[in-house]
Parts: C-alpha cells; structure tokens; sequence
C-alpha cells in the first residue's frame, strides 16, 4: 500500500534569518507563518522507481522572500510530482514549504528557483520554475513528472514497478507581473513577444530556433532583451 506523509511546517527558521533591507523582516516572516501546515500529500512508497526530485538529495541553499529577508544555508530540494520545496530541519524531519505566495526566490546552488502565476489550458495557476534568463523577458522551465501505477503481469508481459517517470520540460515567458505564457512551438514562441515581433521571427528564422532547447531559447531571449 501506498503511504502518504502530510507534512507539518512547523518548524522555524528563525536561527537562519538575515535581513536584506527590512530589519524587521524576521518578526514580519514570523506573523506572516511562512512555515505552516502543508495541504499536500506526498507518495513515499520505497518500492517506486524512479524519483520525483529535481536533485535527490537536499542541497545548502537560500530563500529571499517578498518581506525582504534570507535565510541561509537551509538544506533544501523540489519535488517535481508535488510542486513543492522540501527543507530538512536539524532534527532531519523533511517538511515542506508551505505558503510559496512570500517566496521571491530560492538559490540552490547554481539552480534558481521562483514562485510564479503561469497559464495553462486557459486557466491561471501557479507553480515553482526554474529560471533559465531574467530581464525584460524571463526565461523559465518547469520540469514535469508523472506517476505510473505498479502493473500486474499479462500475457508476454511482465509485471512492472510503480515509479516516477521524467516528462518533457515546458518552457514559458514572463513580462513584468504579467502570467507566464507557455512557449511550445514557434507560432506561440512568436506571439509571446509583445513588440518588435518582426525582428523576433526573423531571429527565429534565421537561427533555426527550436522551442524544445533551452540554450536556444535562452539566445531568443538574450537578443530580446538587447533590443
């Protein structure tokens, strides 16, 4: 049988506070319960293949919330499958941010981490991306994995595990405040950019830009931004 962990945030960070430009930013964190309830489950079968991290293990990094304060050298990972930022306490309880809303970014080492509205199928949600390149327009990844059910054996098949299996990454655009727009082929690539869409498509054109590399985009993006 499945189990399921229900993570309770109630540990504080408070021994990692350092104020970036507000000296009251701790007391402010604090009142505003950046580390509560979680309202997720999490699969946590040991006999599931595969996994649902960015990075299995948990990585030294730092979170800058929209209150202006770091904390510092908080081990931390992504869970992919849940869309949650996972801590570990110095007790080695793993728990999970729970009110992402206060998170302006996360650093784990070379990966950045940001909190955003994005849209999907004609709906506005929000989720954790990976930036790829931040200026006038901001590149953004958001890693996928799905969860495939333990299959019994058939006829010239054999039984297969439950696990977590990687799915394409969606690339997606950001201007401003505004959601991320989804860029998954070249008419959405080209319509994203809200001027100086001529020189877009003809960059796009001319250098054989394709929506499913990032170093490609990532030149797109550059060039944009240089305009």
């Amino acid at each position: 049988m499945l189990a399921f962990v229900l993570g309770f945030a109630n540990y504080s960070f408070s021994q990692f506070g350092v104020s970036y430009g507000n000296p009251t930013g701790t007391s402010a964190y604090n009142e505003n319960k950046f580390i509560s309830k979680s309202d997720k489950s999490t699969l946590t079968e040991i006999d599931i293949e595969g996994s649902p991290y960015l990075n299995d293990e948990f990585v030294n990094g730092s979170i800058y919330t929209v209150q202006k304060v770091q904390f510092e050298e908080v081990p931390l990972r992504y869970n992919i499958f849940n869309d949650e930022l996972e801590f570990k306490t110095p007790t080695d309880e793993v728990l999970a941010l729970a009110t992402p809303d206060i998170v302006e970014k996360v650093v784990m080492g070379d990966t950045i981490l940001v909190f955003l509205s994005y849209d999907e199928s004609n709906k506005t949600k929000k989720g954790y991306f990976v930036l790829l390149e931040e200026g006038k327009a901001s590149l953004y990844v958001k890693p996928g994995v799905i969860y495939k059910k333990a299959t019994p054996p058939a006829a010239y098949k054999d039984p297969e595990p439950a696990k977590f299996q990687k799915i394409s990454d969606e690339y997606y655009l950001g201007f401003g405040s505004g959601s991320a727009i989804s860029v998954n082929n070249k008419k959405s690539l080209i319509a994203a950019f809200p001027d100086n869409q001529d020189k877009i498509e003809k960059y796009i054109s001319k250098n054989k830009i394709k929506t499913n590399k990032p170093e490609s985009l990532t030149e797109l993006v550059k060039y944009y931004n240089s305009l």
